[in-house]
């Protein structure tokens, strides 16, 4: 559990806090009074008794109240920590109930170590020590022999605990299809029939949880299983690099094997906190949820639905309110990335059907940008009067062409002080919204860095991360952009210098999805020196080095909403450091998941009352709440559109703050 908890950038950092070096195991021991000095004391005689013990230095004190809180969050996630695990063998759910007394609690976990080496396994272990139950689950491929040494085990495991006198299989969690044939050899026949009995006389018809407790089904009843004895997935060639999930020995491979890493805990039907999954809290509709669309996945590659049922319209339905808000990549404890699935599925959908002109126009605009741009004004009065002829809805402004920035910036030239940082302009900020580039550009002057934007290196059309091609599927083009970028980068990257951009889904994208498309040392490089402004600039100042000079400016409260790329990559923190650094600016994080316009989603005629819906479930409603004199900052160009669209307030990105406060 402690190395799927590393692996895992939701816990990892929390894990790093709290664990020394690399233990076998850990004991969490909480100590509890009526003031804070007492539990206190507790904490240091433990410590005392361990160094008598011969462990010294093996507490680790925690009083901090937030670590503590963090600490039990992690361990809340344990079960789903644990099916992080990759590769067709997975921690199998059968005894993990079972409890004995605390005083025979070693003796049994030694014994049960012993049968699962003995069957050629092992276990992973966690919970309530203190109680003499342990959530054990044997590592089992249930797609092989899985099924055989479960019954095995269930078999020794049942005798243990009556040797130790505990009780199985129902320490805690119920027993359903799986535990249920284990109750009778524990608690005897006569008992058994009287719970029957009791059924009985509650449900005559045996409707409620049939096969449950009383008359069970075999544990290893193969028509229960979620892989049949025939399940099988066809080889497919992907578009992308799955090869992570590749794990030696096991039966599905690349992408299959990504998608069957879902197992059902659920964890993506949140309506509180956290991004994911933003279709699912407006619809409220299973189907449109992280764990809908990979079930859906799941038994379309493996034939369950019928033939190609993977190109389908009606997989193209399950997965078409996805936003590709990377949710799921950091909350889901299993990481399924539903976004890169998405465009995966896309790349073999419209291989058989085609595009739409709207695909098209939508995709390529990286490549029509600089013309469209020249003609601005007809560009902009084009798209106001054919709008609905593409499939936009009507209710929707359309993003306005501007003057280039990187035209406007023939030459440039900075000698700064403090090293170089090398400034990606991505297709939206160089051809709509200029000035944040160029807020971006006189933040890193004035901070004494010496700024290179970065250009191709044929100096052909401006550099694009592929964004556009990729929501669509059209992953050959977007890696021919990926490539022009890594070209272009390579002499700066080479030499250590910071690639900073501004648009989180273009800028991340360098992170992300170029190591899925061309995967090697070249986008490895790449990934380690991209940052957003943010980021960049929250290093430096932690690192001492940031020499920015900043003033007050008008507003006083700052209201922030996070893109949802800027909170999958766990850039928000930064964001909110860099904003504090404008005197005397309050900053306030808005709680919401998805804006709703996720790129040209909700641009889209078919789908925008789903995007306000997701806009209205909590970021409009509280910028309207919020009076005219608080600055509102995002920094997503669609994030930016839809709070304009949907709450008539003029939301600005981090750099044009910062630049405001110049001094």
């Amino acid at each position: 559990m402690i190395g799927l908890a590393r692996g895992n950038p939701a816990y990892r950092a929390v894990v790093d806090k709290f664990i020394q070096g690399d233990p076998e195991a850990i004991l969490l021991v909480e100590f509890v009074g009526d003031d804070r000095d007492a539990p206190a004391g507790s904490l240091q005689e433990l410590s005392e008794l361990m160094g008598d013990l011969g462990h010294p230095d093996s507490v680790m004190q925690i009083q901090d109240v937030a670590l503590q809180r963090d600490i039990w969050e992690v361990r809340k996630a344990g079960l789903n920590i644990m099916m992080s695990m990759k590769g067709d063998g997975k921690p199998v759910s059968f005894i993990e109930d079972c409890a004995v007394p605390l005083e025979h609690l070693a003796e049994y976990t030694d014994a049960l170590t012993r049968v699962f080496r003995k069957h050629g396994t092992e276990g992973t272990w966690y919970a309530h020590a203190s109680v003499g139950t342990l959530h054990v689950r044997p590592i089992l491929n249930m797609k092989t022999d899985g099924a055989k040494k479960m019954r095995a085990i269930a078999e020794e495991a049942c005798t243990l605990v009556k040797r130790y006198k505990g009780a199985a299989y129902s320490g805690e969690h119920g027993d359903g299809l799986v535990r249920s044939e284990w109750i009778e050899p524990i608690i005897g026949p006569k008992l058994a029939a009287a719970l029957a009995e009791i059924k009985d006389l509650f449900d005559p018809k045996g409707l409620m949880n049939p096969g449950k407790i009383v008359r069970p089904a075999k544990q290893d009843d193969t028509s229960l299983f979620r892989f049949k004895p025939d399940y099988a997935v066809p080889e497919i060639k992907s578009a992308l690099d799955w090869s992570d999930w590749n794990v030696p020995g096991s039966a599905s491979l690349g992408f299959a094997a990504a998608v069957e890493m879902c197992n059902n805990n659920g964890h993506c039907r949140k309506f509180d906190v956290g991004t994911m999954c933003p279709s699912f809290r407006a619809t409220g509709d299973e189907r449109h949820l992280t764990r809908g669309r990979a079930n859906t996945l799941r038994l379309a590659l493996s034939g369950q639905l019928g033939r190609g049922a993977f190109t389908s319209d009606e997989m193209f339905d399950t997965l078409a309110l996805c936003v590709s808000c990377k949710g799921c990549k950091r909350e889901c404890p299993t990481g399924v990335d539903m976004a890169k699935m998405k465009i995966e599925f896309l790349h073999h959908y419209h291989a058989r059907h085609g595009y739409s002109m709207r695909d098209r126009l939508i995709a390529n605009l990286p490549r029509y940008a600089s013309w469209a741009s020249r003609f601005a004004g007809i560009a902009n009065a084009y798209q106001r009067i054919g709008k609905r002829a593409f499939g936009f809805a009507a209710q929707r402004s359309l993003p306005k062409w501007r003057r280039p920035f990187l035209r406007s910036l023939r030459s440039w030239k900075s000698e700064g002080k403090a090293g170089e940082v090398v400034l990606f302009v991505d297709t939206f900020s160089n051809y709509f919204e200029p000035e944040n580039a160029r807020a971006a550009l006189a933040v890193l002057d004035r901070a004494g860095y010496g700024v290179h934007v970065a250009r191709p290196v044929e100096g052909s059309r401006p550099l694009c991360c592929g964004r556009t091609f990729l929501a669509g599927g059209m992953v050959e083009k977007a890696k021919t952009e990926a490539r022009r970028v890594l070209t272009a980068l390579a002499p700066y990257v080479h030499r250590g210098v910071a690639v900073v951009g501004l648009e989180p889904s273009c800028l991340l994208g360098l992170r992300d999805e170029f190591k899925a498309m061309l995967p090697g040392s070249e986008t490895d490089a790449l990934s380690e020196r991209a940052l957003l402004l943010e980021e960049f600039l929250a290093q430096e100042h932690e690192a001492g080095r940031l020499d920015l000079k900043l003033k007050p400016i008008a507003e006083k409260r700052a209201l922030l909403h996070g893109h949802c790329h800027q909170k999958a990559f766990g850039v928000m923190p930064a964001v909110q450091r860099v904003l504090s650094l404008v005197p005397e600016l309050k900053v306030e994080a808005i709680e919401s998941s998805c804006c709703g316009m996720a790129g040209s989603f909700g641009y889209e005629a078919e789908h925008y009352a789903v995007s306000m819906k997701m806009a209205e479930l909590a970021l409009l409603p509280k910028i309207r709440s919020t009076g005219e004199d608080v600055l509102v900052v995002a920094d997503g160009t669609s994030c930016r559109h839809q709070i304009e669209d949907g709450a008539a307030r003029q939301a600005v990105h981090v750099a044009q703050v910062l630049a405001r406060a110049l001094a």
